[in-house]
């Protein structure tokens, strides 16, 4: 049978739930899962979110990949103000610990975890917490199989990084990685001021820290904050970063890459993300460039 990779840019053939809870032992955060409904075990997506965003605000894009057999857990890591990126690190580290014991009782009835499939995915800031907890800069009791950085940001330049500041130093990633860029991320709209994923910081610089295999796709005319839902509104999000002309497309990129990578590197699929790669034309938006190295 012929595999269609384009699908992947439409919505899966499960059906989805989003639930909301408590994650960690001890001091807790909120949680949002989107979870397939039928009865099954499931790999495992763990989500972390930009700067200054909430985790509703990814709601239609983790619809997307969890509509492909994956649980997302996307834990918010702050009430009012941002906690610090060394915070973020072991705050995501405490729910990836709470997992085991914790997740299991948010689900839909008939639907488990498989703990052994776990892969990690962050935007922006989220990109660097995510980057950092796998490269080990806090002790979790769950091991990654898969990283995924989108658009990911490590500060507002290379003189001015977020802790720990991980494009400095030479270690390597020791696990399949995935990193999609913006192409509008680089410029910024407001005088004097950072552009949302500047030159020096942003996805080129994380994907250059990922070890075979890896792979990188830049989708060309869309910006840092256009894979959020529709209605997701702050400063932030209209005001700071440059847009493309329509979410849903830089969206359904992010998502139908994801799933070609978790299912290549979760699930033992390759031919999905091989066409992809190998065709780039298949996805709703320009992607420009595209890159890889395999073992």
């Amino acid at each position: 049978m012929t595999t269609d990779a384009s699908s992947l840019f439409e919505t899966g053939k499960f059906n989805v739930t989003v639930l909301t809870g408590k994650a960690g032992n001890g001091e807790s955060k909120p949680v949002l899962i989107v979870s397939p409904t039928d009865a099954g075990m499931y790999p495992v997506l763990l989500f972390v979110h930009g700067f200054f965003l909430q985790n509703k605000y990814y709601t239609q894009l983790l619809r997307h990949i969890s509509s492909y057999g994956f649980i997302v857990v996307a834990p918010q890591l702050f009430s009012i103000l941002p906690q610090s990126s060394t915070k973020d690190i072991t705050s995501v580290a405490a729910v990836t610990n709470w997992l085991p014991s914790g997740l299991q009782s948010l689900l839909p009835t008939d639907v488990k975890p498989d703990l052994e499939k776990l892969a990690l995915s962050g935007h922006s800031r989220g990109g660097h917490t995510s980057f950092s907890l796998a490269l080990g800069h806090a002790q979790t009791t769950l091991k990654f199989t898969a990283l995924i950085g989108i658009d990911p940001v490590a500060g507002t330049s290379k003189s001015s990084q977020l802790e720990p500041k991980i494009l400095n130093n030479e270690s390597k990633l020791d696990i399949p990685a995935l990193v999609i860029g913006s192409g509008l991320g680089e410029e910024s709209i407001i005088f004097m001021a950072p552009a949302c994923a500047p030159k020096g910081v942003n996805h080129k610089e994380f994907y250059n820290k990922c070890s075979s295999p890896c792979y990188h796709f830049v989708v060309t005319k869309y910006g840092h904050m256009d894979m959020l839902d529709d209605d997701a509104f702050n400063l932030m999000t209209k005001c700071m970063c440059k847009n493309g002309k329509c979410r849903d497309i830089m969206r359904r990129c992010t998502a139908g890459i994801t799933v070609a990578f978790l299912k290549a590197y979760i699930e033992k699929e390759a031919e999905y993300l091989n066409l992809i790669w190998s065709n780039p034309g298949l996805a709703p938006g320009e992607l420009e460039p595209v890159d890889c190295r395999k073992e």
